[in-house]
């Protein structure tokens, strides 16, 4: 029998008496400030395939690509509202994985961690070698995987430091994202109308927007092809939930960055690819040979338009490596501790660092960069369509966690229910229709059905071995101890 402990039976919490610590602890510190957490929320809705994979989407549909980001804008909205929900009444750096453990099963607890675990570390490899190819034309006497061994250590190093260290990098690299697409968006909008001096843009204003075969070029089933296209660049506004168990006040961060979703997906999504489409027709070839950012800054007048986007595109990909190995990290730790990974991951250092999990999720994303060199087309490949869907799956599991634990927390805690999703359930039934939907609709595609289905196969080996362990723990007579239960971890040491 997995036990099961109460919101007032949970671990100590920032600054209270009791909370464990220390070299060879199993707690983590609250040494995020509020302005980490401030930009963590707001930049880290912001990776590298807005600005690398947006000419995609753009090809693929014309200028209802917006209509495209503003469907998956709306579902992410409702997922982190769900998810706000929860972590506002339990913060935790396992965020929905524990939740999912308490409502629904240990099992999808087990589960669902694992494969946000997997999802992140190839995430890793990715984005290291974005980042060493960038490197490399630069510096072209340095080879692409000397590059990346130097970007994953850097960035290890830092996380192996402290949890502060990861903020202040998030920090200033989700800054530069946000001031960049800033800058973009007002200088793309003064020159879309006209009113930029010196600019080499013809000014059509909304012109664009119907002057090509009209707003929806491609037919309305188009929509539903963007929708496959951008979907995973929106995964990581999560990952503000996770770090808020590591703040002073957990609740109060996690309230604010749920509250402020909706303005940031509008604006750094919305917003930018909009002034795309102001300035350049959307079958306009430059976006598709150059990328939709350069070449809306080369209409404009820009000079070197491509070295400017490559140091924001270097920047976006170092934020989310960053947060990758923070987010990979902190997910194993929280597995660890409940008895569903090695027990050395749950141990943390005198930093209240996990070094343990930092340091086997770097090392499977060391190999996933040598298998991308090695084995581009087979291996890293197959790790690629396998992690590919996990953001939906995660999605899925958030709305079904949160129809649990709503009857868990109104039953156990009300006072803590202080973030409530709007029109509960039916919000969440629409929410899950849509997210079941979108995955049946990848398989009618070809590279979505490749990877719905080698995710599939994930999912059915980890929840598999989720079970198998279950059930070995049931016959064993084995119950879980008492530090395994989900709970909230995290400790305010001086």
């Amino acid at each position: 029998m997995i036990s099961r402990r109460s919101p007032a039976q949970a671990d100590p919490g920032p600054g209270e008496p009791g909370a464990p610590g220390g070299e060879g602890g199993d707690a983590l510190r609250a040494g995020l400030k509020n302005r980490h957490l401030s930009m963590i929320a707001i930049g880290g809705v912001i990776g590298a395939g807005l600005f690398v994979g947006s000419s995609a989407g753009i090809a693929a549909t014309g200028p209802a690509i917006l209509l495209s980001y503003a469907l998956v804008g709306a579902l992410v909205v409702l997922v982190m509202r769900m998810l706000g929900e929860m972590a506002a009444a339990r913060p935790s750096s396992g965020s929905f994985s524990e939740y999912a453990d308490r409502a629904l099963g240990r099992w999808a607890g087990f589960s669902i961690g694992w494969l946000y675990w997997f999802f992140w570390v190839v995430v890793l490899a990715v984005e290291a070698t974005a980042g060493a190819v960038i490197l490399n034309g630069w510096v072209p006497a340095v080879p692409q995987w000397a590059w990346a061994l130097i970007v994953m250590l850097l960035l290890t190093g830092s996380n192996l430091a402290s949890v502060g260290s990861y903020g202040e990098f998030e920090f200033w690299f989700a800054g530069i994202k946000v001031v960049a697409i800033g800058l973009f968006i007002v200088v793309g909008v003064l020159a879309a109308f006209g009113a930029l001096p010196g600019s080499d843009n013809p000014a059509a204003g909304f012109g664009h927007l119907t002057d090509s075969g009209g707003f929806l070029p491609k037919g309305p089933g188009s929509i539903l092809t963007g929708v496959l296209t951008v979907v995973f660049s929106f995964m990581g506004s999560e990952i503000v939930t996770l770090a808020a168990g590591e703040s002073a006040n957990p609740q109060r961060a996690v309230t604010k960055a749920t509250n402020s979703v909706i303005w940031r997906i509008s604006v750094f999504y919305l917003g930018s690819i909009l002034v795309v489409l102001l300035l350049l027709p959307w079958n306009a070839p430059s976006i598709t040979k150059d990328g939709s950012y350069v070449a809306a800054l080369d209409s404009v007048g820009i000079a070197h338009a491509g070295e400017v986007m490559n140091v924001i595109v270097l920047t976006a990909v170092l934020s989310c490596l960053n947060s990758g190995l923070y987010t990979a990290s902190r997910m194993a730790f929280s597995l660890g501790r409940r008895g569903d990974a090695p027990r050395s991951f749950a141990r943390t250092s005198g930093r209240g660092v996990p070094r343990a999990a930092i340091l086997g999720s770097v090392v499977f994303g060391f190999l996933a960069v040598f298998f991308n060199y090695r084995w581009p087309d087979t291996v890293f490949a197959f790790l690629l369509n396998s992690s590919g869907a996990v953001a939906l799956f995660v999605w899925l599991v958030i709305c079904c966690t949160q129809l649990r634990m709503r009857g868990i927390v109104l039953r156990e805690a009300p006072e803590r229910l202080v973030v409530r999703m709007w029109l509960f359930p039916y919000l969440t039934w629409a929410t899950i229709a849509m997210i079941v939907f979108v995955l049946g609709y990848m398989l009618t595609d070809d590279a979505g059905r490749d990877q719905v289905l080698a995710s599939l196969l994930a999912a059915v080996v980890v929840v598999a071995a989720a079970l198998v362990l279950q059930w070995r723990r049931k016959q064993a007579g084995t119950p879980r101890a008492a530090g395994e239960a989900p709970a909230t971890e995290t400790s305010e040491k001086t």
